[in-house]
């Protein structure tokens, strides 16, 4: 999985990794994911790390090839690795726009690209995107964000319908707001009023988030594909 240094990512990993997976966690920042691997492994858990920046696709499809041969298989693939670059329409550079796609659009392309082959040699495969409501909704100033996550849903849905003949699946799970380092860079009071917003008067967890992806990449779940899950305590209801 990529973008598995912390947050939600992180959650994704420990999640995998209690429910038996042997996980590979992928991230720039191999400090992060060395300190990630040593939780897991210290609760009984499996997992490797390899460091990738996912804005190369090159390396980011070695690694995945890598992977694969490695252990002889690919079953899951989550794409995680993600960034922003806020501002509004009319201040946004061309590179702003460009740069969030790459790492947040075209990195998740590559990866199914990738993981493809060696799941329909193996026929089965669980692919789960990370997208967000933003993707759904937009929302004021990540204009890219939400281009990007927007596409992601449009990328898993053309996903699925090509691999399902091939035991492969392909899911988007959407969170709304998660309180993650990202949520607590906010001002307290557009903390409070995001909250007011949101049906059950409470921001979810990355925990919440893993329970989801832990859901879709089950060997039972493979009727489900196509579709995305929103986890938003109600925002987009």
């Amino acid at each position: 999985m990529t973008g598995a240094s912390r947050g939600i990512g992180r959650a994704i990993a420990e999640r995998l990794a209690r429910d038996g997976r042997i996980v590979v966690l992928a991230s720039r920042t191999i400090e992060t994911l060395e300190e990630v691997r040593g939780a897991i492994t210290s609760d009984g858990g499996a997992a490797e790390v390899r460091g990738c920046d996912v804005g190369d696709s090159d390396a980011l499809s070695s690694m995945i090839e890598e992977v694969a041969s490695t252990h002889g298989r690919l079953d899951i693939l989550v794409n995680n690795a993600g960034m922003t670059r806020d501002g509004l329409l009319l201040r946004m550079s061309d590179d702003d726009f460009d740069d969030v796609l790459r790492v947040n659009l075209r990195s998740a392309f590559v990866a199914c690209r990738a993981a493809a082959r060696p799941m329909m040699r193996g026929r089965f495969g669980r692919i789960v995107n990370i997208g967000s409501v933003t993707g759904l909704m937009g929302n004021a100033g990540q204009a890219n964000y939400a281009a990007a996550k927007a596409g992601l849903v449009g990328l898993t849905k053309t996903v699925a319908r090509e691999f399902a003949s091939k035991g492969v699946t392909a899911n988007v799970v959407a969170p709304g707001f998660v309180d993650t380092e990202m949520l607590h860079g906010l001002p307290e009071s557009h903390r409070e009023e995001a909250a007011k917003n949101i049906p059950v008067r409470r921001f979810g967890t990355p925990e919440e988030i893993a329970h989801a992806v832990a859901f879709l990449t089950d060997d039972d779940a493979g009727y489900v594909t196509g579709q995305v899950i929103v986890v938003d305590g109600g925002l987009l209801t």
